[in-house]
């Protein structure tokens, strides 16, 4: 594995070592919390062509017109910039973006240079600096930008069309002219100008709030965030926005059509907030609210800071997919708080979010209900070990030359979950917890890398026990393929009862006999996962006409069906799942539906045919991976 090589600034104000590593990890500094535009070490991040070191974004106030019609952006990115001394230029991130000027804050030009683009990262901008701490670049975005989707009033419950953004992990730079790197944090105003009808929405505060301005047919909202994010976490959404309150701090924003639905579906999330407070410490982002997205959002829910992203797909109608909120939640103290400086770090954010959210709904749904969770990650988790490569299969990845992307996998969220979960039960739950409420204190609105945890482990929680770090082992959780032998596994009672009514019901037993009227949700995930690798298509049609599997609407259960179905060629059910690939935008559904079909011969051309009508409707996320399953080149 390559190491990471560190570029330091020349008026670094505080390092501190990173203590024991393994032999040959690379050492690193610790990240500190700067005063404001103070220049820390940061390690090399090779999915950005910024240069840190010598100059670095601190702040961005975006003035932005959104133009529905032409389906751009347009307006001006203002950046103030911290500089080291002798600095004569800053190196920006930009994807498919129009540069039309570059200026200070008077308005005199500055000169600029778009270099060669690259298809993942994009081009750097290079701006020659003024004299001031400003630099105001005026751009426009282009139609298809990736991190920019455009809805269609077909592709909306409203009936309107419908704007929203996704950043990460490196597509703000389709949007937003800035150093577009993880550990250069941020703050944050904007104002946007929308069409008199719509609202917009940020991951800021002044939502809820009355336009600023009118002018015309045109409102303008203004925004800010005085709190230091990573750039990916700046998000906007744009649309015909109802907001319900859903207790004192929190509160869902969706269309009309769909904002009751959601509000009863989330009406534990202050009970949410108030479990991970006690938990690890306070929230310190003030409200916490959720929008709940068109159907197109490529994710299950993306931690935006104030405002979390969301599918509907979680509206289940019983509450029984939160889950995703409580993960997206506890992004507010890993991610938001606690960012992995580099994405061959990513495993920092969701690892740690993972297990926070487990915890959460240990604490408001009970320890059996969150076994269920964590059995069926450890399915999951399982599944991908056996096929991924060795080397994606290490929680430290080396990304170089690949997109971050690649990296959102279970290893990222469930081995890194697992790793604190075996860390835990060795060292004990109150001495874990109270190491794990004191990181986030210790480290909160700072970067973090893999040597700088171990560095903290060491110091606060192993605290010179060598023999108690022996057994935790954490290089081997990290940098090695595969889980630990001695790696925990987690029972759970309900689903060795479900396990006895798959084998029940694979044995030859009616559907009717199988006692399922009290199952959750995710027992009714393992019974699937428990049945035979084939069946008759004669039990398969008795299991549908029993439940109505092909009809279900709860998201996540369908999808089992689906697959279920295509493993079986049980094509009663493929009108239903091909439905549910034009209306559902989800990667972690579509992807491997579309991989499933495409591992079939009579299902290849039953998935392209799909795929054609489908694709202009998903987000740029997910047919990033589903072009690369089905052998999709651009245009094609």
């Amino acid at each position: 594995m390559a190491s990471h090589r560190f570029i330091l600034a020349a008026f670094v104000l505080t390092l501190a070592a990173c203590g024991t590593s393994r032999p040959d990890a690379p050492t690193a500094s610790t990240p500190v919390a700067p005063a404001s535009g103070a220049m820390v070490a940061l390690p090399l991040d090779v999915h950005s062509h910024a240069r840190p070191a010598e100059a670095r974004v601190t702040h961005v106030s975006l003035d932005l017109d959104a133009d529905f019609q032409a389906k751009v952006l347009r307006g001006t990115s203002t950046l103030t910039v911290a500089r080291a001394p002798g600095a004569r230029e800053i190196v920006l991130d930009v994807r498919d973006l129009t540069i039309q000027s570059v200026t200070d804050q008077q308005g005199r030009t500055l000169a600029f240079e778009v270099g060669a683009s690259d298809p993942v990262l994009g081009a750097p901008l290079t701006v020659q600096l003024p004299t001031s701490d400003q630099v105001v670049v005026t751009y426009e975005t282009s139609p298809a930008a990736a991190a920019v989707q455009w809805l269609a009033p077909s592709q909306t419950s409203s009936g309107k069309p419908f704007l929203f953004t996704q950043g990460q992990a490196i597509l703000t730079r389709t949007w937003i002219p800035t150093q577009d790197s993880p550990g250069i944090r941020q703050t944050y105003e904007a104002r946007i100008t929308v069409p008199a009808t719509f609202r917009a929405v940020m991951s800021a505060e002044g939502n809820g709030g009355e336009p600023e301005g009118m002018d015309g047919d045109r409102s303008r909202f203004a925004f800010a965030l005085d709190r230091a994010i990573p750039p990916y976490l700046i998000a906007l959404a744009i649309g015909d926005l109802e907001f319900r309150s859903l207790g004192p701090r929190t509160g869902v924003w969706a269309e009309p059509q769909v904002v009751d639905r959601a509000a009863a579906e989330f009406v534990e999330v202050e009970e949410m907030v108030d479990a991970a407070e006690d938990l690890y410490g306070p929230y310190r982002w003030g409200r916490y609210d959720l929008l709940v997205l068109p159907a197109s959002f490529p994710f299950g829910g993306m931690e935006n800071p104030l405002l979390t992203f969301a599918t509907p797909t979680i509206l289940a109608g019983d509450r029984s997919l939160v889950s995703l909120v409580a993960h997206e939640l506890a992004h507010s103290w890993s991610g938001n708080l606690v960012t992995n400086a580099v994405w061959d770090d990513f495993w920092i954010n969701e690892g740690f979010t993972s297990y926070f959210e487990n915890r959460i709904m240990e604490r408001v749904y009970g320890r059996p209900y969150a076994d269920m969770l964590a059995s069926l990650a450890r399915t999951g988790l399982d599944a991908d070990l056996a096929e991924l490569p060795g080397p994606d299969t290490h929680l430290h990845l080396d990304l170089t030359g690949r997109d971050p992307d690649d990296g959102m996998t279970s290893i990222a969220y469930d081995k890194g979950a697992l790793f604190l979960r075996a860390t835990e039960e060795t060292v004990g739950r109150e001495r874990f917890d109270a190491w794990l409420r004191g990181y986030f204190d210790r480290h909160a609105f700072q970067p973090m890398t893999t040597e700088g945890l171990l560095a903290d482990m060491d110091a606060n929680l192993f605290r010179g026990d060598a023999a108690l770090r022996a057994r935790v082992n954490p290089e081997a959780w990290i940098y090695q393929a595969g889980v630990p032998a001695s790696a925990p596994r987690v029972t759970s009672e309900a689903f060795a009862r479900v396990e006895t009514q798959a084998a029940a019901f694979a044995g030859g037993a009616a559907p009717s006999s199988l006692p399922t009227d009290a199952w959750s949700t995710h027992e009714w995930l393992h019974f699937l996962g428990s049945l035979p690798p084939t069946l008759p298509a004669e039990r398969l049609a008795a299991l549908d006409q029993a439940f109505r599997l092909s009809a279900s609407g709860n998201s996540e259960i369908a999808f089992a069906w689906f697959r279920v179905a295509i493993r079986n060629h049980y094509e009663p059910a493929l009108p239903a799942m091909e439905r549910f690939l034009m209306t559902v935008g989800r990667r972690k559904f579509v992807a491997p539906l579309y991989a499933d079909l495409a591992a079939t011969d009579w299902g290849r051309p039953l998935a392209e045919r799909i795929y054609r009508a489908a694709r202009p409707g998903y987000h740029s996320v997910t047919t990033n991976t589903v072009d690369a399953t089905l052998g999709v080149t651009a245009g094609g």
